[in-house]
């Protein structure tokens, strides 16, 4: 049997994928691309788990002296030789992922990072006895490598300067300037302004960036990624050596996340290719400069689900690897107009709207149109054509993004209508007195206030689902109620039985859909009919229950209609 590669789910050291036979689709284009554009720092922005920290890896692998170039054999950058020669494994790297800096208080993530870099640092216990350092740059490396009680120890003054102390200290003893890489930098401002302390955050973060990357003249030069581009003014504050590559631009569009060519190729590799349409479908979507992309953690994950299990279903690997609070931030604060907008992108259609790629984190709250631009950066939103003035055409990019929004949606509706209780009471009051009228306002009211998520291009009978699902939510509200969904009774199964508290009592609803608003009134007394034929009060009259309303309700976008007899 022919050996397959592994799988490298959750595995971003670059390292450790090719010495251990995982899978890896070959990035190293970038290296190129970062070379022959240089640039003394650049930032890539990208949405979160399209290989940012692997790529990261791969740079500190191909750069950093002593590396073994074997672990290249094969790669598309192994093919160009003179830029080896040059370059490959030439330089001190210093490298941080920042993912892990956060804290519910400033000291407690500020001591995060204190541990981050020490670690970093002590991977050079050389420089102790260097012989190109002075006594007093030895101290300095002391400095930032005392370790007591089982934690790095040093003064405020000494994180502030620590990559550009590090930095010089590695130029010096190799005669090469440093690289420096850092990964994920904007995710101790995401924490801070989460828990309150972003302010003491931009201004630790912004004088340990400007001391390392604006002045620092043993810097050979440096790449930075994260999720958000923070304004300039926020944390790069002078930096004119700064290049910012971003989800709009076309340089290095294939570089993050996977194309439509390298899907195709991992799926004939592991003969999984029959499942191309449903891994499109789910993970596909993303544009990236002139690109279609694939979220590679979905399309990893998906893969290794199928190959122990052939059938398994497309799961929503990348949204369960968040909270999605920006969903839900953006939900709650979401006006009628853009209830509408998010109706439109829930549908598959796309809207216009002017897009900030450079914000700071206190700024996402001032507007909803700052909430916009957000999703669009952080990939849960992407752009259809070409933005023109600014102006961006958005769409939701597939079907597991499309889920987040749905189930953001389901709970803003729980929350702010079917946990409203005195228009929940009315509304089942109402549904016991028979009152038909009241139901009927009652509803079309809610279906005004709700951002639906009907699929405008789904088939009658799931749209019926939609509203069935809709009022059995609302339903429940009332606790001391016993309420079955298509449950048999008499020559059928009928869509909704209550049995209220009165022992005599019952209710039987049947819902339609109506394609027109003209067909509401026919919709409603089919349902009727329908009650009628098939005897649905045959379960409640065998449970003693005599006094039994019949309720035919058809729906039609946001309006209803409500007929009601008693049986």
């Amino acid at each position: 049997m022919e050996q397959r590669l592994k799988l490298p789910v959750g595995i971003d050291d670059f390292e450790k994928i090719r010495r251990n036979e995982f899978y890896y689709v070959d990035k190293t284009k970038l290296i190129e691309q970062l070379l022959q554009n240089w640039g003394e720092v650049s930032l890539f922005t990208r949405p979160r788990r399209f290989g940012k920290t692997l790529n990261m890896s791969m740079l500190k692998c191909f750069f950093e002296i002593g590396t073994d170039h074997a672990l290249f054999d094969g790669l598309y950058i192994s093919g160009n030789k003179e830029l080896c020669d040059t370059y490959m494994g030439k330089y001190p790297v210093i490298f941080l992922s920042l993912k892990g800096v956060e804290g519910l208080t400033f000291e407690e993530a500020k001591e995060n990072l204190q541990q981050l870099i020490g670690n970093e640092a002590g991977r050079f216990p050389f420089l102790k006895e260097s012989p190109e350092l002075s006594d007093e740059e030895k101290q300095q490396y002391l400095a930032l490598t005392t370790f007591k009680e089982g934690r790095y120890v040093f003064a405020d003054s000494t994180l502030t300067f620590s990559l550009q102390f590090l930095s010089r200290l590695l130029h010096k003893h190799y005669g090469h300037k440093t690289v420096i890489l850092i990964d994920e930098y904007d995710v101790p401002l995401d924490k801070a302004f989460q828990n309150g302390y972003y302010r003491e955050m931009i201004s630790l973060i912004r004088g340990l960036l400007g001391q390392a990357l604006k002045t620092n003249t043993s810097l050979q030069f440096a790449v930075l990624t994260g999720c958000l581009r923070i304004s300039k003014e926020s944390i790069f504050t002078g930096l004119n050596n700064f290049a910012v590559n971003s989800v709009v631009d076309v340089e290095h569009d294939e570089q993050f996340g996977f194309t439509d060519t390298e899907v195709h190729q991992i799926l004939d590799d592991y003969k999984l290719n029959q499942h191309f349409s449903e891994m499109k479908e789910w993970y596909d979507g993303y544009r990236f400069g002139n690109a279609d992309i694939y979220c590679p953690w979905d399309v990893i994950n998906h893969v290794k689900k199928l190959l122990i299990d052939p059938q398994a279903d497309p799961q929503a690997f990348w949204i369960n690897t968040s909270g999605n609070g920006l969903v839900k931030r953006f939900v709650d604060k979401a006006d009628k107009t853009t209830r509408d907008e998010i109706e439109q992108l829930i549908a598959g259609n796309p809207i216009e709207k002017r897009i900030r790629l450079e914000l700071t984190y206190d700024e996402i709250d001032n507007s909803i149109d700052n909430l916009w631009s957000v999703l669009f950066t952080t990939g849960y939103l992407t752009q259809v054509g070409k933005a023109v003035d600014g102006v961006y055409r958005l769409v939701i990019p597939n079907k597991e993004v499309r889920e987040v929004f749905v189930f953001q949606i389901q709970e803003w509706f729980r929350q702010t209508i079917v946990e409203d209780a005195k228009p929940m009471q009315e509304l089942c009051q109402a549904f016991l007195d028979g009152d038909a009228e009241k139901i009927q306002k009652h509803l079309t009211q809610i279906l005004g206030r709700m951002i639906s998520i009907l699929d405008t291009k789904a088939r009658d009978e799931q749209k019926e689902n939609f509203y069935h699902g809709l009022l059995l939510g609302l339903l429940r509200s009332e606790r001391d109620w016993l309420i079955r969904s298509n449950v048999e009774s008499g020559d059928g199964f009928c869509d909704i039985l209550i049995e209220p508290e009165d022992p005599d009592a019952g209710m039987i609803i049947e819902l339609k859909y109506a394609a027109t608003f003209l067909e509401l009134d026919g919709a409603c007394e089919k349902a009727m009919q329908q009650i009628r034929d098939r005897r649905y009060d045959e379960a409640l009259r065998n449970d003693g229950r005599e006094n039994i309303l019949a309720y035919g309700i058809a729906f039609c976008k946001k309006r209803c209609k409500v007929v009601c007899k008693k049986l």
